[in-house]
């Protein structure tokens, strides 16, 4: 997810602990315990991505590929890295250091901080189509939840917006909530946002504002129930994810029904459960068939009401790529591969091996290899490379040992 919205999750998660403990018996502890939970919780639910400074252990593409999401974002770093935010904590804040010499509720608040920001930073990262391997090096598959675009703005309504609400600078709280309705209205100027978005979230942000200030300053209402409309949404959006996949794979086994369909990813629109844009992945399941196939394009869960033409421009596929697979699922770009030269690549050429520890829709074009879930249309993006311009060199170091998202594939044992 974007670090905006690691951000509100991290604030929302100290203020809802700070209101639930105990209080400290005199004010100046108070205003300590506050400050040093939303601190807390807000570098805890940032400090997973300090990762792409690892990038520049390897050439580009593969640094970021392979080195972000990666060791940071794991079950296994986790404690780790509370303990080193805990040891900074306590060797440079005096102040935090003398309240958690005395108080059982700012250690245990703290703790929570700190568990509870790594844990969601990792879980709201797996909601997207990107991937993560939390479980690594005990299970080294990538995990893709395929829900929820990777910039969300309705967690920056459900939980920022009662964060905001209760900063106790009048000016402040102004500012930053015409901010966020300025942002929400220039995504939808932008066609990213849909009209009916646009609404329901300034709707939302309308509802939370009141509820917290109706709420007051220990009042747990606004964020409680921003935590579980948040809940709500991702179920909500995995529901219409898993549709939206079913029926993907269903078009293309009807259209051939000796079709192998090894992958189908989704990505969502923002706040708009109904579009989506997909990436699937098909052979022939005859063993003497060489040919994979890709396919990306627009669709919509309910086609009868919104066509997938209607869904906000500014993230639609904008090609013409074979017309529709089913009703609903419109085809921006396709593109064909071959099984035996992608198994070569991978058992000859180090620099492709690497790639495919990544590349989970790999388009390969001569020596060009791009995973075609990132850009429109299947045009290049950053993981495009060039494996020409490695010929020659020695194979790249550092590369970490996450299981190649292909292998099925690829015809890899698992784990290898």
């Amino acid at each position: 997810m974007d670090n905006i919205t690691h951000s509100v999750i991290g604030l929302g998660v100290g203020e809802l602990l700070h209101r639930s403990l105990p209080p400290e018996p005199q004010e100046a502890p108070q205003r300590t315990r506050r400050a040093l939970f939303l601190f807390a919780a807000w570098f805890a639910s940032n400090a997973p991505d300090l990762d792409l400074f690892l990038t520049r252990l390897m050439p580009r593409p593969f640094g970021y590929m392979l080195q972000h999401r990666g060791h940071t974002h794991t079950l296994l770093l986790a404690i780790p890295q509370a303990l080193l935010v805990l040891a900074l904590l306590w060797l440079l804040w005096p102040a935090a250091r003398r309240l958690l010499k005395t108080s059982q509720p700012a250690r245990i608040g703290l703790a929570l901080c700190l568990l509870l920001g790594l844990g969601l930073h990792m879980g709201m990262d797996f909601l997207n189509s990107y991937g993560l391997h939390p479980f690594y090096p005990f299970d080294n598959r990538w995990l893709y939840g395929d829900m929820v675009f990777i910039v969300e703005p309705m967690f920056w309504v459900l939980l920022g917006v009662p964060v905001m609400m209760s900063l106790r600078s009048r000016a402040l709280k102004g500012l930053l909530l015409a901010g966020l309705a300025a942002a929400l209205c220039f995504f939808a100027y932008k066609n990213y946002l849909a009209p009916l978005a646009l609404g329901v979230l300034l709707a939302l942000g309308a509802m939370m504002a009141v509820v917290q200030g109706r709420a007051g300053v220990r009042g747990k209402g606004a964020l409680l129930l921003g935590f579980a409309l948040s809940a709500t949404f991702i179920g909500m959006q995995g529901t219409a994810s898993a549709l939206g996949r079913a029926r993907v794979e269903a078009a293309l086994q009807h259209i051939d029904p000796g079709t192998r369909v090894w992958d189908v990813a989704m990505t969502a629109f923002p706040s708009h459960p109904l579009c989506w844009t997909y990436v699937s992945l098909d052979s022939k399941t005859d063993a003497k068939a060489d040919a994979y196939t890709l396919r990306r394009g627009t669709m919509s869960l309910l086609p009868v009401s919104l066509a997938p033409a209607a869904c906000p421009a500014g993230l639609a596929e904008p090609g013409d790529g074979g017309g529709k697979l089913a009703p609903g699922i419109a085809v921006s770009a396709q593109a064909t591969g071959s099984l035996a030269a992608l198994r070569a690549l991978q058992s000859t050429n180090c620099h492709a091996d690497a790639w495919l520890r990544f590349g989970r829709m790999p388009k390969l074009s001569g020596s060009s290899l791009t995973d075609v879930r990132f850009n429109p249309d299947m045009q290049d993006n950053f993981t495009t490379v060039q494996l020409e311009q490695f010929s020659g060199q020695p194979c790249p170091g550092h590369v970490p040992g996450w299981e190649r998202p292909r292998a099925d594939m690829l015809g890899l044992p698992e784990g290898k």
